[in-house]
């Protein structure tokens, strides 16, 4: 059958198409005065002193432990359930990364694990926002030693908040993605945001080769014909201009998309709150949740219906659903790297099995989610 509701749609639309036209008009297509703007509107948004637009949230991660120094040696702490590249770009780094478990009920970091896994090598904790939760900051700040680097993998997470302070400004710095599945979409692309001048500056020098000025300010200067000096060596991390437009259109609609989002998240709440063996996402008293994805829990000793047998039978039904996401600790690449079991982490390797992501995205109406919540009770009851 065809699939009648998707996981995800991007929201974009004529406005978007209009803005990547005066691209052509003006005849930047690499970075340029379109990315510059989207960088002032997205820090302006997420009340941070800088943001840069990067090809992607892992790059931009790259760049953070890049631009931190962070080497052959040295250990950073990551949640054992997130999407790979919080772990690959350690990798890429040549340091190690420690996998610490996460809370079950937010599929975020504990703390009381992070605490466990500091060490004298310990140069940086990347917490994940998933799904557009904010970890619990205050916790993972009262375990975190000031010497240590408080970094937030903020893929899910744009316009999300913790208490009133926006992701993106919790740590030293964030790493945003733009993926169609996420609330705020160019296509591919991130940026990474931070308070800390010195290191936006590195961040800024290293997305260009290392180079000591942007092309922007190049080519717009008094001499565009002298090339810069390169005192880093660096990357081509850069944004294109079609997708900084775009983005400057997308962050003019990210508040009422969460709104509208939120609703269908309270809905899927008042159908499915009561529904035996389910356990829904958190919402939090403070608010802020961004509502990248809905996700829910199975437990098995309850249900009687296997969660991969669940998401096939909801297909069959027109319904895409996805895994929360993986446990990074069980991917063949560390596992055996590492020589870890999935028993070493057992919460996320039961979010591994049990989670499951239903649809939540703006071209979606409250029906289809009452239509969503009924076949998934019909299922499980």
């Amino acid at each position: 059958m065809q699939t009648k509701i998707d996981i995800a749609v991007p929201h974009i639309g004529d406005a978007e198409w209009q803005a990547t036209k005066e691209c052509f008009d003006s005849g930047w297509l690499t970075t340029g005065p379109k990315v510059s703007e989207f960088e002032r509107r997205f820090a302006e948004y997420h009340q941070v002193n800088r943001a840069i637009a990067t090809t992607s949230c892992t790059t931009g991660l790259h760049l953070m432990l890049e631009g931190l120094g962070i080497g052959e040696g040295d250990e950073v702490i990551i949640p054992a359930f997130t999407w790979v590249a919080t772990a690959n770009v350690v990798m890429h780094c040549g340091a190690t990364p420690v996998f610490a478990d996460v809370d079950p009920r937010t599929c975020n970091i504990d703390a009381a694990q992070v605490a466990l896994k500091i060490t004298p090598k310990t140069k940086a904790v990347i917490v994940v926002h998933l799904f557009g939760l904010c970890a619990e900051m205050n916790a993972i700040k009262n375990v975190v030693p000031k010497s240590v680097a408080i970094l937030e993998d903020a893929a899910c997470a744009s316009g999300a908040s913790y208490h009133g302070v926006y992701a993106g400004g919790l740590g030293d710095a964030a790493a945003f993605s733009f993926h169609p599945r996420k609330v705020l979409t160019t296509g591919e692309g991130g940026m990474v945001t931070t308070n800390d001048i010195e290191l936006a500056d590195k961040m800024m020098c290293l997305r260009n080769h290392g180079a000591s000025m942007s092309e922007e300010q190049r080519h717009l200067g008094p001499k565009p014909y002298i090339l810069p000096e390169f005192a880093r060596i660096g990357f081509n991390y850069r944004m294109t201009d079609f997708q900084g437009a775009i983005g400057c259109v997308q962050i003019s609609k990210l508040s009422d998309l969460i709104e509208q989002r939120y609703e269908i998240a309270k809905l899927y709440k008042q159908e499915l709150g009561s529904v035996s063996g389910l356990q829904l996402p958190v919402f939090p008293l403070h608010e802020g949740h961004s509502w990248q994805a809905f996700v829910v829990t199975l437990d098995p000793k309850v249900v009687s219906i296997a969660r991969n047998e669940l998401m096939e039978k909801l297909q069959e039904r027109g319904i895409s659903t996805r895994p929360g996401t993986h446990a990074v600790h069980m991917l063949t690449a560390y596992r055996e790297r590492f020589g870890l079991k999935p028993e070493n982490f057992p919460n996320a390797a039961m979010l591994n099995d049990q989670s499951l992501a239903i649809p939540l995205h703006n071209l979606m109406t409250l029906d289809d989610a009452k239509y969503i919540a009924s076949e998934i009770k019909r299922l499980l009851q």
